[in-house]
């Protein structure tokens, strides 16, 4: 699968470019939203429907909060564009749940090596923030960082989205080992 690697930071315009380069695919795009809505929180509630509203209708739209790996898999196509949005609250969603956020990510790449077709992962940069002051925050940005480290390590090109302006970090030769 060739991937390309959108990172940014919380309100940056990361998903905006990762639209916008969904559009140019001439296929089909499936869009799988990493988020669950377990209706405890009107206010993620609301980003969740800001973001649905979003999307174009012609778009199937997926939900993907854990098993993320087997819903690559499943959709990849030669013909399709998989727009994954965001790996940072797929990961979120595994550490609250106390999965092993280490085997899912094996499990990602492993699939991302070997799946046809192309991909445009989103996914948060917070190395640039302060270093949180609760356990579960720090294994969060750790954790983030290996997993953007080891996705961007496979992606044919990557990009940093800083004030809605695109910076190009890397074009890769998408080798999915992270070698």
């Amino acid at each position: 699968m060739e991937l390309q690697l959108v990172l940014g930071g919380i309100r940056s315009g990361k998903t905006q470019r990762a639209h916008a380069l969904a559009r140019r695919h001439a296929g089909e795009i499936v869009h799988i939203a990493t988020s669950r809505n377990d209706g405890r929180d009107p206010e993620w509630a609301a980003r969740i429907a800001r973001h649905r509203r979003t999307r174009p209708r012609a778009w199937l739209s997926v939900e993907a909060p854990f098993a993320l790996a087997r819903a690559v898999r499943f959709f990849a196509r030669a013909d399709r564009l998989l727009l994954v949005d965001c790996i940072s609250v797929w990961l979120a969603n595994l550490l609250l749940d106390g999965q092993n956020w280490e085997r899912a990510l094996a499990e990602l790449l492993a699939v991302v090596a070997h799946a046809p077709g192309r991909a445009v992962f989103v996914s948060n940069e917070v190395g640039w923030s302060l270093v949180p002051t609760d356990p579960l925050g720090r294994a969060f940005c750790d954790a983030l960082g290996v997993v953007n480290q080891r996705l961007a390590a496979c992606a044919a090109r990557v990009e940093l989205v800083v004030a809605g302006h695109v910076i190009p970090i890397a074009e890769g030769d998408g080798d999915a080992d992270g070698d």
